[in-house]
């Protein structure tokens, strides 16, 4: 979701209890919205400035706490309400999925007459209130070394998160990072208490099982355990995507669904051993199993139940239809009404991150005209106030970000005084000028939609999965939750291709890239090609095994017959064009 689409997303929708998450990769415009909020809600702001000793993690920090505040806040004014009058408090509970047990029980509150039982109900019914939980997110690539902070930007990240007063979970993203995983251990809070009470949870990103395993172990031997295994779509996602060598979804959590107590034989033994080692009593209170849920692409009730019932899962994310649900998160008109606007060959997979991993894009977004513009006029390349994805060193002593108007100038310069022909210039000058600063770009719509910024003051960056092609919106909050419970007439067309017809297409098309892009005097890379060949054709086995299974409504499993079809015959014309490449 970007750095500043799900800011403020707690505030908006925590009362209501749903839970949410915050990127924490930008403590400088948390800050800024820090500022904005406590004015609106009459709380005290000091300014954390940027040179402050451990200003990343206090401001981080700071900015939790008020989140933390304005959602008590919030949801006490519903909780202490009356039912009978209040409509946010049966807002909560009617929002809730049908089969909800609080659900239920509210219902049965609706049709009663008797006083007594009513009040009877509502009494629990209101116990059982809880607020949306304030989950955090650090993507472990962006972990940068500042010599003028004695932690990296992750690691102050978390201790930012450790510090503040939400007692909630962090989400860890885009791959294994000892540094990160190994700071995790030196926080109390991510152990059990006396109770048995984690204060701070741990959810892990993963793209497979073996991922899940690996990583899980890793922070197992440290009695670090974790509380989700969030299994995400290589591809069919918002943000960056992480290819995940070709395997699709229906393989991956058909493995997790085979082999998931095996996650708890081998971890809860050294969670419990290094507990013991330590003298620490270990009381799980019944909460030792982690959940595993999906998130990417997913777009009908149809879908979110066949996740469930197939494989087991326990609960499903949902992220880039929420950005046309202006309810719920921080997207400026201009770039709202784009995405509204916006068919499949407008959301596509592109090159702009900085970070060198494919990036799902918005085509003519507000940042997109504004680097378009600057290179024009001779200016390529964006300043780099922040700094968050310097890595380069190709040029520079320091790093800096391949964004950056210091390195498009340098880069572009060699290219020109190289010897390559025009047609090879001309791609290499297309593939350093594509770069967007997504560190300021991705919080720019937040701070124009909240007042803090006119539109002309900050290019926004958008990064909405392929999936909101078939959302147009805007919805509200209540419609968008009664689409994915199947309550009511689908958002989406029923031509929408299912989530799986989808995520095999981008998958041949990336494998299209890569052998587009390959050098043919790589051995390592053709094998490695030879390996996305053949997860690809074991996914595509899986799907079909779907096909006959009965369809859920709105699940358009009829589209997935037509992509095994149609995907498989191209993947076998792909594997015989190159099979004499890497013979």
């Amino acid at each position: 979701m970007g750095t500043g689409f799900s800011i403020d997303t707690p505030i908006r929708v925590g009362h209501l209890g749903i839970d949410s998450v915050i990127s924490i990769v930008d403590d400088l415009l948390v800050e800024r919205i820090r500022k904005q909020y406590c004015a609106e809600f009459g709380l005290e702001f000091h300014s954390i400035s940027r040179n402050a000793d451990d200003g990343r993690a206090r401001r981080i920090a700071a900015y939790l706490d008020m989140v933390h505040e304005i959602v008590t806040r919030k949801f006490e004014d519903i909780k202490t309400a009356s039912l009978a009058y209040s409509a946010e408090k049966q807002r909560y509970f009617e929002l809730m999925e049908d089969s909800h047990p609080l659900k239920a029980l509210y219902l049965r509150y609706v049709g009663l007459r008797d006083e007594a039982e009513r009040a009877r109900l509502e009494a629990e019914l209101t116990a059982a209130m809880r607020p949306g939980s304030i989950d955090v997110n650090i993507m472990s690539k962006v972990d940068r070394l500042d010599p003028a902070n004695e932690l990296s930007d992750a690691v102050a990240a978390l201790k930012g998160f450790v510090m503040s007063k939400v007692e909630a979970a962090v989400v860890l993203s885009a791959g294994f990072n000892p540094r990160l995983y190994s700071a995790l251990a030196t926080f109390q809070d991510m152990y059990r208490d006396e109770s048995g009470k984690l204060k701070k949870r741990i959810i892990l990103k993963v793209s497979d099982f073996r991922s899940a395993l690996i990583q899980g172990k890793f922070l197992a031997k440290k009695g670090l355990e974790v509380s989700e295994f969030r299994v995400e779509s290589g591809l069919n996602c918002g943000g960056h995507a992480f290819y995940s060598d070709g395997k699709l979804l229906p393989s991956i959590l058909k493995e997790f669904r085979e082999q998931r107590d095996q996650l708890k034989s081998e971890l809860q033994p050294m969670i419990e051993s290094f507990y013991a080692t330590m003298g620490w009593a270990y009381n799980a209170d019944g909460s030792d199993t982690a959940e595993i849920t999906v998130q990417g692409g997913i777009g009908t009730d149809g879908e979110r139940k066949r996740l469930a019932e197939e494989y087991g899962i326990q609960r499903t994310g949902w992220g880039s239809p929420f950005l046309v649900v202006p309810e719920a998160t921080n997207v400026d008109k201009a770039t709202l009404d784009m995405l509204i606007q916006a068919d499949e060959k407008d959301l596509y997979l592109s090159q702009a991150s900085p970070l060198g991993v494919p990036f799902n894009n918005l085509r003519h977004s507000g940042s997109q005209q504004w680097h378009e513009k600057r290179a024009d006029e001779g200016k390529p390349g964006s300043p780099c106030p922040k700094g968050f994805l310097k890595s380069n060193t190709e040029f520079t002593t320091e790093v800096i970000c391949t964004a950056s108007t210091e390195y498009m100038t340098l880069k572009l310069q060699q290219i020109e005084e190289s010897n390559e022909p025009e047609s090879v210039k001309s791609k290499q000058r297309a593939a350093v000028l594509v770069k967007e600063c997504l560190c300021v770009h991705l919080g720019n719509a937040s701070l124009i939609n909240m007042g803090i910024i006119k539109e002309s003051q900050g290019p926004q960056a958008i990064c909405p999965g392929p999936n909101l092609a078939w959302f147009k919106g805007p919805y509200s909050l209540d419609t968008m939750i009664g689409h994915i419970y199947g309550r009511g007439e689908s958002l989406v067309p029923a031509e929408r291709p299912h989530m799986f017809a989808k995520e095999m297409e981008m998958n041949i098309d990336y494998l299209e890239t890569l052998i587009e892009n390959r050098n043919p005097d790589d051995r390592k890379q053709a094998q490695y090609i030879v390996t996305v060949i053949r997860n690809l054709q074991e996914g595509i086995d899986r799907c079909r095994e779907l096909i006959s299974r009965q369809a859920f409504e709105n699940e358009n499993l009829d589209s997935l017959s037509d992509a095994v079809k149609v995907q498989e015959a191209r993947l076998e014309r792909i594997h015989a064009s190159v099979a004499i490449l890497v013979a």
